[in-house]
């Protein structure tokens, strides 16, 4: 219980710290939020007038202790283009988003680990051969890898969709073909530093001495391995897999324009350029959730495989 109260503390700590250094980035840009909303010819008097209505000439501080107020009340505002709830538009983008970090965060981590085992317990041509398609997933960008996909499976075979998404209430086949290729191009990414973390982790551990004990005892290369140097193994996987899933919705960003997937990483560009200051904020917010989240579950995953992680 400790435990878990140090990492939840830790973790509400953290989506604070990150809401006030959001803030404070995009302080600079509230002069300009009126401007944007009035467009070109407003006048001065129209500009300076919607900046005291919309607060944002008082101390920087001052609004965030405000927004937060709001915040921590489940009020994050209103876009100021739109007129639409931050609830509103991130209720609607999040599923999407959160629909293809979970799907490539089980694929990369089930394939990465696979990958990996078989790396370190084969060796040889098999060994350089895994070490070698990992390594070239892992120097492309996700974006480059989904222009390939999309050539080949999308506009040449005509296999699957190369932009748009079905809701999955509505058509879950067509639901499945608008994100196979989003996760095909972003499982491949995370999958090459899963398995060179899950590698090492296998060579170190079949080195140990335990191993040879538990081989001299009859025990089956397979127990020994999926048992007992996985579980020990594992840990540094898991933690892998943690921080490959900020590159995930860091890709997911670019992937979601690609692909035309209505997501948060669309929300969060388009929120961006017309400095709507409520919704860049409430998409931050929502990523950093999901990140905090992945990585408190992970944290648990970790101290339930390894038991000395709990007392440290």
């Amino acid at each position: 219980m400790p435990f878990l109260l140090k990492r939840l503390a830790s973790a509400v700590s953290l989506v604070f710290a990150t809401s006030l250094i959001v803030f404070l980035l995009l302080s600079p840009a509230f002069d300009q939020v009126a401007s944007n909303v009035l467009g070109e010819n407003a006048s001065l008097e129209q500009v300076e007038q919607l900046n005291s209505t919309l607060g944002f000439d008082r101390p920087v501080f001052v609004q965030y202790f405000d927004w937060l107020g709001g915040a921590l009340t489940g009020d994050l505002g209103q876009s100021l283009f739109t007129t639409q709830s931050v609830w509103g538009a991130l209720a609607t983008r999040m599923p999407v988003t959160i629909a293809l970090v979970v799907l490539v965060t089980l694929l990369s981590g089930i394939i990465g680990f696979a990958v990996g085992v078989l790396s370190a317990v084969k060796r040889g041509w098999v060994d350089k051969t895994l070490q070698f398609v990992t390594t070239l997933g892992d120097a492309l960008p996700a974006f480059i890898i989904a222009l390939f996909l999309v050539t080949i499976f999308a506009i040449q075979l005509g296999w699957l969709p190369a932009t748009g998404y079905t809701d999955l209430t509505v058509n879950p086949a067509a639901w499945a073909r608008s994100l196979t290729l989003p996760v095909a191009a972003l499982t491949i990414v995370a999958v090459a530093g899963i398995a060179q973390q899950v590698r090492s982790a296998m060579i170190s551990a079949l080195g140990q001495d335990y191993v040879r004990t538990l081989r001299s005892r009859g025990l089956s290369e397979v127990r020994v391995v999926l048992v007992h140097v996985l579980r020990n193994a594992s840990t540094t996987g898991l933690t892998a897999l943690a921080v490959q899933v900020v590159g995930i919705l860091g890709g997911a960003v670019v992937i979601e324009q690609i692909f035309a997937i209505p997501g948060l990483g669309s929300l969060a560009i388009e929120a961006s350029v017309r400095t709507d200051v409520p919704l860049v904020l409430g998409t931050v917010l929502a990523y950093v959730v999901i990140v905090v989240v992945v990585n408190l579950l992970v944290d648990l995953a970790v101290a339930w495989l390894n038991p000395k992680v709990r007392l440290s």
